[in-house]
């Protein structure tokens, strides 16, 4: 059975000040694939994300998804897409029903109805009772529950997540990765970006690296390990990006700390 194509990007290049970003990236992710997506700081992953959703312009090449460009297309195609960035701006002011009737309306739901799947998905994460509260009142994993939330409540068939799992508790955290476990292998495609090694290692079908603009590594874990010889994806991580002098940072650290002069 043929493979359906959700996200093409081809020769994708972004530059900013005359220095590229990303350069001539080929890359294609396929319905029911949890994609982890990795790189160090600056290396363009949220760029990558920022453009698919078209929150980004001024690149080079072509952006598919859902098997058309993305410029010719209006903006309903995003009607299908959920998406959890790292930093969300989530409206301290408005309670958690108040942020997602908003956010449900921006996909065209029925108020009604999204405060009730909304209860029943707060539920789930132990947090209804605090529905009507004002989100300043939440602690940071509370928040991180409500993003996830907002970024599920129209049953979109692709998902974006950037640090999804921040601030979350170990229980919640099984919870959550579980419940990307389930979408995927009900055909939902999902592009996970994390510093979060060994979660990215676990919950992913295939991890694609990206360093210095380019793709520097694609495929599962197990094909990387082979192909690099190295044990843990962290290992491979700071193999690929060239990172090895974390040790000798560490020990001039903490001598700084402990006032030993080198």
């Amino acid at each position: 059975m043929d493979r359906k194509e959700v996200i093409r990007l081809e020769g994708l290049t972004k530059s900013y000040g005359g220095e590229d970003v990303l350069k001539s990236i080929n890359l294609t992710v396929y319905q029911g694939q949890i994609v982890g997506y990795i790189g160090p700081n600056g290396a363009g992953k949220s760029t990558t994300v920022k453009m698919m959703l078209g929150l980004v312009e001024g690149y080079s090449g072509s952006i598919s998804v859902f098997g058309t460009d993305i410029q010719d297309q209006d903006h309903l195609y995003k009607r299908r897409i959920g998406y959890v960035p790292e930093n969300a701006e989530i409206y301290d002011s408005l309670t958690a029903s108040e942020y997602l009737a908003f956010v449900a309306g921006l996909y065209g739901i029925d108020e009604e109805e999204a405060l009730d799947k909304a209860r029943k998905l707060m539920s789930q994460f132990d947090i209804d009772q605090v529905i009507y509260s004002r989100l300043s009142s939440f602690s940071k994993g509370m928040k991180q529950k409500v993003l996830i939330i907002s970024s599920l409540l129209h049953n979109p068939d692709l998902l974006f997540l950037d640090e999804p799992l921040s601030g979350l508790d170990a229980n919640s955290m099984l919870v959550v990765k579980e419940i990307l476990s389930q979408l995927a292998a009900q055909g939902k495609t999902i592009f996970y970006s994390s510093h979060i090694m060994d979660i990215v290692e676990k919950i992913s079908h295939r991890i694609v690296l990206i360093s210095g603009g380019n793709v520097v590594a694609d495929g599962t874990f197990e094909e990387l390990r082979e192909q690099n010889k190295q044990g843990s994806l962290e290992d491979i991580f700071n193999d690929l990006t060239g990172f090895h002098q974390h040790k000798q940072i560490a020990s001039e650290f903490v001598a700084i700390v402990q006032g030993v002069s080198s």
